[in-house]
């Protein structure tokens, strides 16, 4: 067999062969199995060192390593630091050094059993596999994802393998398309334990422990393991070209990863690229900012996520010309009245956005239905109470790029006073209450009037 083993130490060695039935007769041993295992791993690039270890739990006398369909065992290099364990090393893996190992030792006139199979696969042998992922790696809990693996080659085996030896699924389907071969692996209904980083190889049929290069790697993200954050934007999701604006993603305690995707309603995150801060800095913004952003968090070194935050739409202004906003009757209204706020444009747009200064809720829209120049639309506040007070403007913009807003209007004062039925019920609430409290110490009064009477009658029927 090729390959260079390590240098043998003759003291330690009773026999340096077996013919075929001495070692089945070694396989057939009463002593306990050694167990057998490489190092650094079974899977080795070409052209790199591996080491193959037998370690048994008795003193052995001499060790045997055995490779399936080779007639005859190499003898093994007693370790200098035990005398139960034994080594074979390979300086450079070649496609001769791969295999099915099995290894079995001696003490006295008795054999062990032979050991577990080891299969030494090198790889780098042929060029690497395509490597795809359907529809995305960022895969909410309970989801399902396709990972194709494509190669020209026509006959042969596919191999997906995931980083820290988890399982893997077998592929599902085999097929032929544009002159290659496609296997797809179902992965799901996902969990936490299929987060992770995997690669596939290729395999030709006759040589099926010599595989391809490794694919290039896909790093499957799980979401929804924790529960959501929230997401704002300081000072305000409105914000004006040129501006910059911050995204705060708020969340329980012992995060240390945050991640930040943006319009995922029109394409699904393909990875989710954390950060250690939770505020995220856009700006100067542009148009290319405007969109509908949610936000995670999770854990450093892991591919668990928590489940998206609900969704926060960052509208760019100062795209288009101002529109002009009025009260009617007027910017002065009593409590409890109707006031509609009329968003006016020259220009023709489709859609009108109203916002009140210091408030945390998006602006209100309204969509026009009729596209006739001059454009309006009516914000009905009905019934007006003190919370109604404050300063608004307005914005008109496209249906078809929703996040891109005119220049505000002008601003709108919109001053709230108290009606004369409200003062007139405030007024009859005291008169109640002292009223109310006069009776009470009337009551009081008589309560002690009559008591006082009762005391002589009682002293005189004694």
């Amino acid at each position: 067999m090729g390959g260079s083993a390590g240098t043998l130490t003759p003291t330690a060695l009773l026999y340096l062969g077996l013919c075929q039935g001495l070692w089945d007769q070694a396989r057939t041993g009463t002593l306990p199995k050694p167990s057998i295992w490489a190092d650094p791993g079974p899977m080795v690039t070409k052209g790199s060192p591996v080491t193959i270890w037998c370690q048994a739990s008795l003193q052995a006398d001499v060790y045997y390593l055995y490779k399936e369909s080779v007639h005859g065992s190499w003898p093994m290099k007693t370790s200098q630091d035990s005398s139960n364990r034994a080594s074979v090393s390979f300086a450079s893996m070649s496609s001769h050094n791969s295999g099915k190992y099995q290894c079995a030792y001696q003490r006295g006139k008795s054999w062990s059993q032979g050991s577990d199979l080891l299969t030494l696969v090198v790889t780098g042998v042929y060029d690497a596999p395509s490597f795809s992922a359907n529809p995305t790696l960022v895969v909410a809990s309970g989801g399902n994802v396709s990972l194709s693996c494509s190669s020209p080659w026509p006959r042969g085996s596919f191999h997906l393998l995931k980083e820290g030896g988890a399982d893997v699924p077998q592929y599902l389907e085999l097929t032929f398309r544009r002159k290659r071969y496609q296997a797809v692996f179902l992965v799901g209904p996902v969990n936490t334990s299929h987060g992770g980083t995997y690669r596939c190889y290729i395999s030709p049929e006759s040589y099926p422990y010599l595989w391809s290069q490794p694919s290039n790697p896909l790093h499957l993200q799980v979401t929804g393991v924790y529960r959501e954050p929230s997401l704002s934007a300081q000072p305000g999701p409105l914000v004006q070209s040129g501006d910059s604006l911050s995204l705060l993603c708020r969340s329980e305690t012992g995060f240390d990863r945050f991640a930040l995707t943006k319009d995922e309603e029109l394409r699904a995150p393909q990875c989710l690229d954390g950060q250690p801060s939770p505020n995220f800095t856009l700006g100067p913004v542009s148009r290319s900012h405007g969109g509908r952003y949610r936000c995670y968090c999770g854990h450093k070194l892991s591919s668990t996520w928590s489940a998206p935050s609900a969704p926060l739409d960052v509208l760019i202004t100062g795209m288009y010309e101002k529109p002009t906003l009025s009260a009617q009757p007027g910017p002065s209204v009593s409590w409890g009245e109707n006031v509609t706020l009329q968003c006016r444009s020259e220009v023709l747009f489709d859609s009108f956005h109203l916002s009140k200064e210091g408030s945390l809720a998006p602006p209100q829209v309204l969509h026009l239905q009729d596209t006739v120049i001059p454009n309006q639309v009516k914000f009905t506040l009905s019934p007006v109470t003190s919370d109604h007070e404050g300063t608004y403007r307005c914005y008109s913009s496209h249906s078809n790029s929703p996040y891109l807003l005119s220049q505000p209007s002008d601003p709108l004062e919109l001053l709230v006073s108290a009606s004369n039925s409200q003062d007139y019920t405030v007024e009859n609430l005291i008169r109640l209450g002292i009223s109310a409290l006069i009776l009470m110490v009337l009551g009081v009064l008589l309560f002690q009037a009559g008591h006082s009477q009762r005391r002589p009658q009682d002293a005189a029927r004694t």
